[in-house]
Formats: structure tokens, C-alpha cells, sequence
């Protein structure tokens, strides 16, 4: 059973790295298309500082509001939770009315010890460390390294001392998650993007009919492209562990994942921080379904929503 409305516009905001994954949230787009909901994956360079992704969500927020007349859901995982939640923080006296809630998935509200660790000095970080980094982000994939930067706990402590979040206007969700840390997890490979087969009819030509027949067939079929993400995510998250004392998905606590104020969803099931965006090679029937999780997610907000409107009018009227 789906409960989401079609009254509203449903905008999914990817996080850091995203645009180089080119699978992030596609199924769940295509999921909410099916259902006939209008859905949108934010257009924006996930690398980019969190100051100039919420001034580029801010104005896609209101494009889409304009140009629907419908209110904007939100759904952010990992930095583009941030993202979208300093959007509110900023501009709410400008979008207060055009969108309808924000579920952060997996986001590192408070910060995140991976930045942390990474960019001070004296710790896993040297001047060499970060040079690399900044080869990595700012030349290689054309980022900006205050991405990274904003996701310290020193600059998510400025941030968040300077600008309200409308948790109290405004239903949000936050959803985080542990990461497993079992053997069997290191063995575990995860589909990260596809290939197209090339044709190989130039090796053997065939007749016209026969060529024109295989050319179709190998457009059709598509080649897994894998990495053990899932591994990696496993021995941060042992690190993370034995380091701090504290329960991750590989790159995000609990503890920082959720928003003072907010709805909290805590799953038992172990998954880690790419669980959202990419599925294992081999999925089995017992393996969370990201696409549900962010209906029922996003089906949550619209609950809450309507309950705070009854409430409301429920005191005009006493």
C-alpha cells in the first residue's frame, strides 16, 4: 500500500561524491515515477561547500514550487541532508510555506569524526595527507574542499550555533543507521554504476538481419561494474568503534546523524552508509529495499504534517 499524496513535488538531494555515481537514487526515482509521484534528484555539485548547496537548493526549492503550485518534500542522505537542512536554516523566512518537511538519511548533522580525523592536525592527517586530499577533491573531480571541511565538527558546531534549524515549524525525520562488521561482510561486493556490452559484430561480421538482432540484444544487457564497499564501510566503522567508543554506519555515529527535536528512526537492521545509493551484487529477498525506506520515510513526514495541522486547528477552533 503507498501513501504518498500527488499533491506534492518529492526532491531527493544526494550526497558528497554524487556526482560520480551515476546510480545515486535512480531507483528510487524510477520507483516514484511508477506510482505517478513527481520526483526530482537535486541537480547540484555535491562537492561544493554546504553555504553554496543550500543557496543552489533554495532556488531549485522554489523553481519547482512555482512552477507546480505544489509544496517541496525533502529527502537528503548523507551531505546533502546537511545541504538541504542549512537550506531551511538560512532562507526559511523565504521558503516557510513551500516545502513540507525534510527526512535526513544517514546525514552527519553534528559532524562527522572521518572529516575531523582527515583534516586536523596531529591525528591520521599530516601536511601530506591533506595535499593529497586537496589533489583528490579540488583537482581531480573539480570540488571544493570546504566540502569536506564543513563537515568537521568544528565548523557543524559554528554552523549550527549561528543558524536555526525550524524544527519546530517544520516535521523532520532523522534516520541513521549501524554498519555490520561481520567476516562475511569483507566478502561482500556492491554494484556501484553499469556498463553497456559493446557490440562485437566487427570481430565476425553476420548477415544484416542477424547483426541488426544482436546489435538490440547486447544494447539490452548490462555489465555490473563492483567494488567491496560495503568491506571498507565495515572497517571504519571497526575503527570508529575501538577509536571512540561510538556506533556508525562507516562514516556517520548515530549520535551525529540525529537532529535535536526531530523524529528519529533508529532500524536494528545492520546497514551501512551506501546502502541508500548502491545494492549488492547478489540481493536477497531479506535485504532492505532503499527505495521503501524512503517512501515510508517521506510517508512519515506527510503523517506528521497532517497531525500538526489538526493540532493547530484543532487550538484555532478552542
Amino acid at each position: 500500500m503507498h501513501y504518498l499524496p500527488d499533491t506534492l513535488v518529492y526532491l531527493l538531494i544526494p550526497g558528497l561524491f554524487s556526482n560520480h555515481s551515476p546510480l545515486y537514487f535512480l531507483n528510487t526515482k524510477r520507483f516514484f515515477s511508477k506510482m505517478g509521484l513527481t520526483c526530482h534528484i537535486a541537480k547540484i555539485h555535491s562537492e561544493a561547500s554546504v553555504e553554496k548547496n543550500a543557496r543552489e537548493l533554495k532556488l531549485y526549492i522554489e523553481e519547482l514550487y512555482w512552477g507546480s503550485g505544489k509544496q517541496v518534500l525533502l529527502l537528503g542522505h548523507s551531505k546533502g541532508g546537511v545541504d538541504a537542512a542549512a537550506a531551511l536554516s538560512l532562507y526559511w523566512s523565504e521558503l516557510k510555506g513551500k516545502v513540507a518537511g525534510l527526512a535526513l538519511v544517514q546525514s552527519p548533522y553534528g559532524g562527522t569524526p572521518v572529516a575531523s580525523d582527515i583534516l586536523r592536525e596531529g591525528q591520521i592527517a599530516d601536511r601530506e595527507t591533506r595535499r593529497i586530499m586537496e589533489l583528490i577533491v579540488c583537482k581531480l573531480i573539480k570540488g571544493d574542499m570546504r566540502a569536506l571541511e564543513d563537515l568537521t565538527y568544528d565548523k557543524r558546531k559554528d554552523f549550527i550555533s549561528k543558524h536555526r534549524l525550524p524544527v519546530d515549524e517544520l516535521p523532520i525525520v532523522s534516520f541513521h543507521t549501524e554498519a555490520s562488521t561481520a567476516p562475511t561482510v569483507l566478502a561482500t561486493l556492491t554494484r556501484i554504476a553499469q556498463a553497456e556490452l559493446l557490440p562485437l559484430l566487427t570481430v565476425a561480421p553476420l548477415p544484416r538481419f542477424l547483426s541488426e538482432y544482436a546489435e538490440s540484444l547486447l544494447a539490452s544487457l548490462k555489465l555490473p561494474v563492483v567494488m567491496p564497499v560495503s568491506a571498507a564501510m565495515a572497517a571504519t566503522a571497526l575503527h570508529l568503534r575501538l577509536r571512540y567508543g561510538e556506533s556508525s554506519d562507516g562514516l556517520v555515529t548515530r549520535r551525529d546523524a540525529e537532529v535535536p527535536g526531530s523524529v528519529v528512526v533508529r532500524p536494528e537492521r545492520r546497514l551501512d552508509h551506501a546502502w541508500l545509493v548502491f545494492s549488492t551484487l547478489s540481493r536477497r529477498r531479506a535485504e532492505a529495499d532503499a527505495t521503501q525506506v524512503c517512501e515510508a520515510l517521506l510517508a512519515m513526514l506527510v503523517e506528521i504534517g497532517g497531525k500538526r495541522r489538526r493540532c493547530l486547528i484543532e487550538e484555532i477552533v478552542t
